[in-house]
């Protein structure tokens, strides 16, 4: 198969670019035709790399030895396609608005996927019907606008499929969304396995790891340690990431005098080799899309200990056996898990066994092959082989709910989006 990966910016440092790097790479190793075009580039190399795939950009924004366009007569004009309640409107314009659509309409492909809301919207309106279009959603659909879900319902009808990184969020957009004839379904993110040898989580250190975001409850974290090193002292804190709560959160630690065993550890690349040091990887988030962190964690042979949240940790732990799940925003019950597996060595070596088979699944390979399962079907269905296109989306577990007529919309269409 011939496939295209629309990328906000591929040459970026963020969760999306990653991952698609990983599956584009995996779908080229496995014989496809992979490309990645990026609608933004703002440096010469991408952070993540790309073996086998081509890469592409839209709109250069290199100020030092690329052809900057960021001062282009089209980017004064707002774009007409991009959803304005999509987080990255403002750096959409006319001019992004004539580039993807020209790319959209001399793409030789057979699939062409979006990764991103606002991206999405641009396939659903400009891309020929010559092609399978599926949109693969990153972010949840609870963490979007009621106006934005609105856009998105208005436009994934001309879509072929909808991949969430989720059960719980596919599960969402069926009973919310209403798309006939759109097949959605749940694909996880992939991780690769990495050549850092396991932990022996036997080191008295605690990980975590992510953006310094407030989602993110790392003031949860730190105040849960608290309570943790009144019991256990020899133990420390490890956290990797930046973000716009680092001054919060140093504040938090000083005001509990934790100077000596909480450490903001800022970002660093690769992070592997640092998780491996740790014996326990700790998750406090009050929402997560997916969990890559969790993943990455499973994959050096930590347990995890996870704040039960939307959407992403019941998926991927099973409790009591490579992790453990407790409440969101419960610092205490976050401590006590923690203190039970820092207690417990035999208990902590099982779960991290448990924790590193567990994460094959998420392997690039098997992700890849799931993804070229769904491309092969709705190919399928759109060149006429086979069943008919209903018959086959039905075959693959696609439940269709009855389209929501205009009156229907404006009667119900609040109520639903809230529900």
């Amino acid at each position: 198969m011939r496939i295209s990966f629309l990328v906000h910016n591929a040459y970026a440092v963020g969760g999306t670019a990653r991952t698609t790097a990983n599956l584009a790479n995996a779908l080229a190793m496995a014989g496809h035709e992979v490309e990645v075009v990026s609608v933004f580039r703002h440096r010469d190399d991408p952070h993540f790399g790309l073996a086998g795939a081509r890469l592409s950009h839209l709109v250069d924004l290199r100020r030092d030895g690329g052809r900057y366009e960021g001062d282009h007569p089209g980017t004064a004009r707002r774009s007409t396609v991009f959803p304005a309640a999509e987080h990255r409107y403002a750096q959409y314009s006319a001019l992004t608005d004539e580039r993807i659509g020209g790319y959209l309409a001399g793409l030789d492909a057979d699939v062409v996927v979006g990764t991103r809301a606002g991206l999405n919207v641009h396939i659903a309106r400009q891309a020929p019907a010559r092609l399978v279009r599926v949109a693969q959603e990153h972010l949840t659909l609870q963490s979007y606008s009621n106006r934005l879900r609105f856009a998105l319902r208005r436009h994934f009808t001309r879509l072929d499929a909808v991949t969430t990184t989720t059960g719980a969020d596919a599960a969402a957009y069926r009973r919310l969304m209403r798309l006939p004839g759109v097949h959605v379904s749940a694909i996880p993110n992939c991780v690769p396995a990495t050549p850092v040898p396991p932990s022996t989580v036997t080191a008295p250190v605690v990980v975590a790891a992510g953006r310094l975001a407030a989602v993110k409850r790392y003031d949860d974290l730190i105040r849960a340690f608290a309570l943790v090193r009144a019991q256990r002292p020899e133990w420390t804190l490890r956290l990797y990431g930046g973000g716009e709560r680092r001054a919060a959160l140093d504040d938090l630690i000083g005001e509990l005098g934790l100077r000596e065993h909480v450490r903001l550890m800022g970002v660093t690349t690769p992070l592997e080799p640092h998780l491996a040091e740790g014996s326990l990887l700790v998750v406090s988030s009050s929402m997560e899309s997916f969990g890559m962190t969790i993943v990455e964690g499973m994959r050096v042979g930590l347990p995890v200990v996870a704040t039960d949240c939307p959407h992403g940790p019941r998926e991927i732990i099973d409790h009591g056996v490579d992790g453990l799940l407790v409440p969101p925003r419960d610092p205490a019950a976050l401590a006590a898990a923690m203190l039970d597996l820092i207690g417990d060595g035999d208990r902590r070596q099982a779960m991290g066994r448990a924790a590193l088979a567990k994460a094959a699944r998420f392997d690039p390979a098997v992700v890849a092959d799931r993804h070229a399962a769904l491309f092969q079907r709705l190919l399928a269905a759109r060149r006429g082989r086979g069943r008919p296109r209903k018959a086959a989306l039905q075959a693959a577990g696609q439940l269709a709910g009855a389209a929501l007529t205009t009156l229907d919309l404006a009667k119900a269409g609040w109520r639903r989006l809230r529900a």
